[in-house]
This record gives structure tokens, sequence and C-alpha cells, in this order.
């Protein structure tokens, strides 16, 4: 025992403290396939929104450019100008980030589970093509995403010098008459579908909804949800190169 200036001190223990019962349940696989499946929800709705506003391409310049403005004053006068815009793009941004992190995570959490590596190579008996690349059709759109905003949302030039801030319908024209930008929209649609089949397919499994007598309309979902977005998506460019639309 310690005399004089120092006296002795119990020792104390550190106090744990609980964290958020959220990040425990993000922690886990379970947690993180939930939340993959609730953000890649949000992003096909997203993306089967998208390509419907962009129909108005096909009525006319009026049309599609008063839908672009339309969407910069919903919620007004209680939100101020394209402030309802932002939040959507803030609960995106959000979303994309949340599902690109779980998958991630969950892939590591995959591999450290394995003890013992496959021998002589995986073999892949259940998955498909779709499922085999879904990491990078998903880095690819994601790269292609942050040029298609560039293009045309942020207007910096990329594709095309003639971007005109408030008329979507001129700056898409004028970004797809030009052929490269064109192909690689189309590529990145294709790559898309394989993404949207994959990530339709899924969902529903990773939501607990599995049962193996819905797998026939679960597959019929996935092919024609990817079909309707790729098929629609893919028409502009073209439309644009052959004439169609001017």
């Amino acid at each position: 025992m310690l005399t004089g200036s120092r006296v002795a001190q119990p020792l104390r223990q550190r106090r744990i403290r609980p964290r958020f019962w959220l990040l425990d349940f993000y922690g886990s696989a379970i947690g993180k396939k939930a939340v993959m499946a609730v953000t890649g929800l949000l992003l096909l709705g997203f993306v089967l929104t998208h390509m419907l506003g962009n129909l108005h391409m096909y009525q006319d310049a009026e049309h599609m450019n008063h839908y672009g403005e339309y969407l910069r004053t919903i919620g007004e006068p209680i939100l101020p100008h394209t402030g309802f815009l932002w939040i959507m793009r803030g609960g995106l941004i959000l979303a994309f980030a949340l599902h690109i992190h779980s998958a991630a995570t969950l892939t590591l959490l995959n591999r450290e589970s394995r003890a013992v590596g496959y021998k002589g190579g995986r073999t892949y008996v259940a998955a498909n093509y779709a499922a085999r690349t879904m990491r990078w059709s998903g880095i690819i759109v994601g790269a292609y995403l942050l040029f298609h905003l560039m293009d045309l949302t942020w207007g910096v030039g990329v594709a095309t010098s003639s971007y005109t801030r408030g008329t979507p319908y001129e700056n898409l024209v004028a970004s797809f008459q030009r052929e490269p930008v064109a192909a690689v929209y189309i590529v990145a649609n294709l790559l898309l579908g394989i993404h949207i089949y994959h990530g339709a397919w899924s969902l529903f499994q990773s939501l607990g909804w599995a049962n193996p007598r819905f797998n026939d309309w679960r597959r019929m979902f996935a092919i024609g949800f990817a079909a309707l977005v790729v098929v629609g998506n893919v028409s502009f460019p073209i439309a644009v190169m052959t004439g169609i639309v001017e």
C-alpha cells in the first residue's frame, strides 16, 4: 500500500456504452441484407420514375422542359424553389451510399465466415451471369451515373458544350447526337438491366419472401422490370441518332 502523497486508488472497470440498436442490427449480416433490399427498392423506384419522366421527350421540347421546371417547383410555397428536388437528391445519395456500403461489408463478412477457401476454383451452381457480374456492373453503372450528372445536370461540358440550364430537351438531344456518348449510354443501360434483374430477384429473398412457390413470379417480375427500364432508356439515344427526335 502506498503512503504519502500517493494514495491507493481502487481499480475502476471501464463502462461499455451499449450501441444504438440500429447500429447493432446493421452490423449483422441480416441487417445488411435488409438495408440492401430497402435501398435497392428505393433506387428501383427512382430509375423507373426517371425513365417515365424522360418519355416527355417524345412529345416535344415544350412538354419536356415544362416537366423539368415542374420538378423544381414541387412543394412551393412551403418549400423554397428546388427544395423538394434537393430533398429527393439527398435521400437518393444516402440510399446509394448505404447500398454500396452494405454490399461491400456484406461481401467482407462472407469472406471472413469461410474458414477454408474454395478448392479448384469457385463453381457457380445456383448463381447465374447476373449474380456473378453484380459487383462490376454496379461499379460501371455508378461511374456512368457520375458522368451523366456532370453532362446533363451540372452542365460541366463533359459531352456537349451547348448546355443550357432549364432546357433538358435541347441538352439531351445535343448530348445524344454525339455517337460515342450515345453508345456509352446504351452499354451502361444494358449493364444496368443486368444489375436490376439480379437486384429485383434477390430483394425478396433479402426481405424474407423467398417461398419457392413464388420463384416463377419473382423471375417474371425481375425480367419485366429490368426490360421496361432498359428498353425505355435505350430508346432515347436511338431516337435521337435516327432522327425520330430532333
